[in-house]
């Protein structure tokens, strides 16, 4: 039997997702040792293995079969744009990509008028200006506070990941519309999924089980 081979988004979402693993029965003690520089981890008994890898890199792992599972943000899926098979919603990380800005932007997403976004996201931007709004828009990749970007005039407004609000509150900002709901997804290379069909859904079904019984007590 071959190894099923994991990639796991760095910190707090590669620990969510190892707990749920457990819940499954998957265990993978290698990766609780805190001191080990090891990259990839081995479940000798259930022929599986993990590595950590940042999150924009994950879908590339799972497209190109150097993972066969992958567990990313769908910021990062819709983001990359990979051929790859979303195929679970975990439920954790949950979020919303939003266009954002002070409230008198809100008046010029109504009028179809070509505007400044400042975003790390220039792929779900445009995607969502030009194909949902029909609206031209200049784009501006930013890497650190998109906040930024209206405050000091470099954009009419942002996309950006909103959790809270908070940090929006606190600089002038708000939600003026919502692009898509986000949280952390389960993705599959297609060959995989043909090869190792089997193993692959019932490692699913068994996620889908744990998520709804966490869901009902609630």
């Amino acid at each position: 039997m071959r190894y099923l081979t994991f990639a796991l988004g760095k910190g707090r979402l590669a620990k969510t997702t190892l707990k749920l693993f457990e819940e499954i029965g998957i265990t993978c003690e290698e990766m609780k040792d805190k001191d080990t520089r090891k990259l990839i981890f081995v479940n000798e008994e259930r022929k599986l293995r993990f590595f950590l890898a940042k999150g924009p890199d994950v879908p590339t792992y799972v497209e190109y079969g150097a993972a066969d599972i992958g567990v990313v943000g769908r910021d990062t899926i819709l983001e990359e744009g990979r051929n790859i098979y979303e195929v679970l919603d975990l439920g954790f990380g949950a979020c919303r990509m939003c266009v954002c800005g002070p409230e008198s932007s809100g008046e010029l997403l109504q009028h179809h008028e070509q505007i400044r976004v400042a975003t790390k996201y220039p792929k779900i931007a445009k995607d969502y200006f030009y194909n949902k709004k029909h609206q031209t828009v200049e784009i501006i990749k930013l890497n650190g506070s998109v906040e930024l970007g209206p405050i000091v005039g470099l954009s009419d407004v942002i996309v950006d990941i909103v959790e809270t609000g908070s940090t929006l509150k606190e600089n002038g900002l708000m939600v003026l519309e919502e692009v898509c709901p986000l949280s952390a997804r389960v993705v599959v290379n297609p060959v995989s999924m043909k090869l190792e069909q089997k193993r692959i859904q019932n490692l699913i079904s068994g996620l889908r089980r744990v998520i709804t019984e966490k869901n009902t007590t609630v």
